[in-house]
């Protein structure tokens, strides 16, 4: 009897310690896409590429997409890609 309550407590326990660490990776890496997007959009308003010579990176799915899932790491490959001249 006491054995089995034992393990409900540690299985409680273990439910609610997956939830809190996956909640606080989901907020990490929600703001690293918020992040993202809202450097693109800056980049595209400012014009940065254009500074350099090339066109602005644009709003099409796969870029946005990229920005979403990649947030800022994810800017930096679509630019400097865009630089080497690979379209997405």
């Amino acid at each position: 009897m006491m054995s089995s309550v034992i393990i409900a407590i540690l299985l409680v326990v273990a439910i609610v310690a997956t939830v809190y660490y996956l909640v606080k990776q989901l907020s990490v890496i929600v703001a690293n896409a918020v992040v993202g997007l809202v450097l693109l959009i800056v980049m595209n308003y400012l014009h940065v590429m254009q500074w350099m010579g090339k066109p602005d990176l644009g709003y099409d799915l796969a870029t946005v997409l990229i920005c979403a899932i990649g947030g800022v790491p994810g800017v930096c490959i679509l630019v400097l890609l865009n630089i080497l001249g690979v379209t997405i």
